[in-house]
């Protein structure tokens, strides 16, 4: 497999001759669809709490800017996970690491089924975010196994099955969660993970690890590669915006469709993670976007497509109809610019995915973990419009770093083998 755009490997890394590439282990489609399902299942686990905070909050005695930080747990939990656990994607064969990963979900899962108070459910909840890998461990083995003509299709259907995974996520918990309490939904997800585990160690292929690197200099080659890479730091910082503004708008809808005029339950606030769906499926495209060298004007497009979704949103706090228009565009604006991201990240270095594939999510999440963290602070401040004005903010800030990255920091800038 010929990869244009690489870095050279590190000096503390060797190059393994056996080293998978797409023609040997081709991605099928059955294996894609496969990844994208177990992935979406995966990164769920990050969000069954969202639309029930108000339940859980009420079951455990615990307040509801208290419950507010299950999210933000969470989201540390997963970032830790992903900077600790991800980049050994490059050193080990996935076929055990994966499902092992996802069996250690499953057993944090359970934790937080029969956790006696909120305390001890905080605490499950961080371990669930710090295991809950599997779906960033999938993604850059995706990369790994597609071939140059195709990596962006494929990349983008699986990262579309995660960040689907996340909408729908909300819309089973509040179902399961109005008819058999808050626990059985984690009870349920314990049960997926195994599930999931046993159909991953099946259908991977066993592969040689990429590279033979101490763990302590693994660790280290992260930083080393956004260091030396330009256009993998001006991506860092567009997908950390991206989710900051993603995760603070969905916090904060929580609030905005429990309280008056609006006063729905949880099941009915669950079923709005539907209606993100449809953007999940059209950012899709973004991968062929990718594909045929369109990535950097689509990311300004989906950034302005952000944008007038929060100016729309401005005048939403009333009107359901408006909610809905409001969920559909910006799914599609932040699907995208996540999908055009990652891809670009991966053109980056094919012997490095699993480590520029950590920088990218634990930056993306550590934004949404405060974009969650400032959605509570806002809404106790000034409710909806100040949530709405703040995301127009980061919006316009995104647009500025991207017309500024056009110039060349956000260029992919091929290296030779």
């Amino acid at each position: 497999m010929t990869v244009p755009e690489r870095s050279s490997p590190t000096a503390t890394e060797s190059e393994s001759p056996a080293a998978p590439t797409a023609s040997r282990n081709p991605m099928t489609r059955g294996l894609t669809f496969l990844f994208a399902a177990a992935g979406g299942a995966a990164v769920g686990n990050l969000y069954w709490a969202q639309p029930l905070l108000g339940f859980i909050a009420g079951d455990l005695h615990a307040s509801t800017a208290a419950a507010g930080w299950l999210i933000t747990a969470t989201q540390i939990g997963y970032a830790a996970g992903i900077l600790l656990l991800v980049p050994l994607g490059d050193v080990r064969d996935r076929r055990g690491l994966v499902p092992l990963m996802m069996l250690c979900s499953a057993v944090a899962l359970l934790l937080c089924a029969l956790a006696p108070s909120f305390g001890i459910l905080l605490a499950a909840i961080t371990l669930l975010g710090v295991t809950t890998v599997s779906g960033q461990l999938l993604a850059p083995l995706a990369g790994d196994l597609a071939d140059d003509d195709t990596r962006g299709t494929v990349v983008g259907t699986v990262v579309s099955g995660l960040l689907t995974g996340i909408l729908v996520s909300r819309t089973f918990s509040g179902l399961i969660a109005g008819f058999a309490g808050w626990r059985a939904m984690y009870v349920g997800a314990a049960a997926a993970a195994v599930v999931f585990a046993a159909l991953l160690r099946r259908g991977i292929p066993s592969l040689p690890p990429k590279s033979r690197i101490p763990y302590p200099a693994l660790i280290a080659s992260v930083g080393t590669a956004v260091r030396r890479e330009r256009a993998v730091r001006w991506t860092l910082v567009l997908g950390a915006t991206a989710f900051a503004a993603f995760t603070m708008f969905w916090t904060a809808l929580t609030f905005l469709l429990s309280a008056p005029p609006f006063g729905y339950s949880v099941t009915e606030i669950g079923l709005f993670g539907l209606v993100g769906v449809a953007g999940a499926l059209a950012a899709r495209r973004a991968g062929r976007l990718h594909d045929r060298g369109m990535s950097l004007p689509a990311t300004g497009v989906a950034w302005a497509l952000a944008l007038a979704a929060f100016v729309l949103a401005a005048f939403a706090g009333h009107s359901v109809a408006l909610v809905v228009v409001v969920i559909v565009l910006l799914d599609i604006a932040v699907q995208g610019v996540n999908l055009l991201n990652q891809s670009r990240m991966f053109a980056v270095s094919d012997e490095m995915r699993s480590r520029l594939n950590t920088a990218f999510v634990t930056s993306n999440f550590v934004g949404g973990a405060v974009g969650s963290a400032v959605a509570s602070e806002l809404w106790g401040r000034g409710g909806w419009t100040s949530v709405t004005v703040a995301g127009m903010a980061l919006s316009a800030f995104a647009l500025v770093v991207w017309a500024l990255g056009l110039r060349g920091p956000l260029v992919v800038v091929p290296r030779s083998r």
